[in-house]
């Protein structure tokens, strides 16, 4: 029980992130690395690439000032821009945090017009405080820019005696003139709320449909490392009824819709070991990626101008137990040149959930995972362009090892999911395929020594391919390898001044493809930054 009494007291609460940058500062020298931590350190920062912004007229709007103190959410209004029309090529969020003492990762959204545009979370500060920004490309949500809105955030956090940090946020959007590469969706939609649960009610003309649920597992409690989880008779402390799967499924009226594996965020108190994530956070820990769904086989159900029941739940987590967050927006393309689309749903076929579960005691106890879940979902529409038919397959898998000895003083977990989706569309003498395959990978170890020292060897990797083909030649192709690894121990049970911490961690953000290369290298020691390059 001891690691588990210090993962949870280190893993605050943690709710939303976007694409945090890196500053491009030099790298240290090796005399400049401290033997230990101190009380400060280098400003958070990530490999990912920034947002490419367009060199075309822009327009600023700020969207939040806000100190978050407590529970109490900031709530403002929206005016659209003046100066740069209502079609953009880009809007770019970007959120500027400064918080400085003691404090928990904290958990946040923001929300406008209803729709949430960024779920993010917070690194740990030191005494003398520490900044950092945010950016995202939130093109996608032009149609709720457009009109004025309100304007909700919330990060909750705590101030006392003991956790003095006060969360600091500024948050602008910026547009920028001109048309987006990409036709942006229509409609931005959210679910509504009825007595029979949540429904959603499409444009009659809607000819692509896309759901997005930001599905995080927080709070602090097991769901936060749900895949540590185990079943009845081990001997552990965090249980779940069948084991640590989990998938995140939607429903339209009953039928399933889609599936998902969500990605093993981890915050920066996780691990029981803040010291690994001070600069250099977890893949996605302050960009939570939301879970996409392509429900354009519904399209013909969907379209008939009723409100139609979406559900959204996370399949593994024991009944009545809290700890997840699942907001939906639902992204709407129209036929522009026909006032309704009529189709139909042809098939919804899902393979049975498999989920099993090997408990093996001894002295490092031992439970063998492996799961699985395939569903093929299609359907047509009449088109003014004709009919086209939609057909969207997706197979999930997971397999993992999780070991710990009595007491939990050792605790590890090497774990992979697979999510693999194919998206084909065929009509007036067209057809487009479309082919991901993600693969999320956690490799990971803490023990507590007899000297009550504390190290935790973690590495992450957040991987995807994605390759296009229309007519059977191939048009683009991409290859994602976000890859974390990290490294740091201290004394537990002591005053902070008595911890004697270290660790180095590194991280390398590859995306290669056609529209070209990006690759970025970071490493840190004892918060000391001591790479910063870039490779392409």
């Amino acid at each position: 029980m001891r690691r588990r009494i210090v993962m949870s007291m280190l893993a605050g609460a943690t709710l939303l992130a976007s694409a945090l940058l890196g500053t491009g500062a030099a790298t240290a020298q090796a005399a400049d690395v401290p033997a230990e931590f101190g009380t400060d350190w280098h400003d958070p920062v990530t490999a990912a690439p920034p947002v490419d912004r367009p060199h075309t007229r822009s327009c600023q709007v700020t969207l939040a000032d806000a100190q978050f103190r407590d529970f109490t959410p900031y709530r403002g209004t929206y005016t659209p821009p003046q100066g740069c029309g209502d079609h953009w090529s880009k809007v770019v969020l970007r959120l500027d945090g400064k918080v400085k003492g003691r404090q928990y990762d904290r958990l946040g959204y923001l929300h406008v017009g209803g729709v949430e545009v960024l779920r993010t979370s917070t690194p740990e500060p030191s005494p003398d405080g520490i900044a950092w920004h945010v950016e995202k490309d939130v093109t996608r949500y032009s149609d709720t820019f457009r009109s004025a809105q309100d304007v909700e955030m919330l990060i909750g956090n705590v101030v006392d005696d003991t956790y003095t940090g006060v969360i600091d946020v500024h948050v602008t959007l910026t547009f920028y003139a001109g048309r987006p590469a990409e036709r942006t969706p229509d409609r931005v939609l959210t679910l509504a709320d009825t007595p029979g649960g949540t429904t959603l009610t499409t444009p009659r003309n809607s000819e692509r449909i896309v759901a997005e649920v930001y599905a995080t597992g927080s709070g602090g409690g097991c769901e936060e490392f749900w895949y540590l989880t185990v079943a009845d008779p081990a001997s552990y402390s965090c249980k779940a009824d069948h084991g640590p799967y989990r998938e995140v499924q939607i429903k339209v009226d009953g039928q399933l819709a889609g599936i998902a594996a969500p990605f093993p965020n981890v915050w920066t108190g996780g691990w029981s070991n803040p010291f690994l994530w001070y600069v250099v956070p977890a893949p996605g820990a302050f960009d939570v990626r939301p879970v996409q769904y392509d429900l354009t086989p519904f399209a013909g159900l969907l379209d008939d101008g009723r409100p139609h029941r979406i559900e959204v739940s996370v399949v593994g987590v024991p009944a009545g137990q809290p700890g997840w967050s699942t907001p939906v927006n639902v992204l709407v393309w129209q036929d522009t040149h026909r006032a309704h689309v009529t189709g139909a749903l042809t098939a919804d076929r899902a393979t049975d959930l498999a989920n099993t579960s090997t408990y093996t005691p001894g002295s490092q106890n031992r439970v063998n995972t492996e799961a699985g879940h395939r569903l093929t979902v299609s359907g047509y529409l009449d088109t003014s362009h004709g009919r086209v038919t939609t057909t969207v397959t997706r197979t999930l898998a997971n397999t993992s090892v999780h070991r710990w000895t009595d007491g939990e003083n050792t605790d590890a977990l090497d774990a992979t999911w697979t999510d693999d989706e194919m998206v084909s569309t065929g009509g007036h003498g067209h057809a487009r395929t479309t082919r991901t395959h993600r693969t999320y990978t956690l490799d990971g170890t803490t023990t507590i020594g007899t000297d009550n020292r504390l190290r935790t060897v973690l590495t992450l990797g957040d991987r995807a391919s994605v390759t296009e083909r229309r007519d059977g030649l191939s048009t683009a192709w991409s290859r994602l390898d976000d890859t974390y690894s990290g490294d740091a121990a201290y004394t537990i049970d002591v005053p902070r001044d008595q911890r004697h911490a270290v660790g180095t961690s590194h991280e390398r953000y590859r995306l290669h493809g056609s529209d070209g290369c990006y690759d970025h290298s970071l490493a840190t020691a004892q918060g000391v930054l001591t790479e910063d390059r870039d490779r392409c």
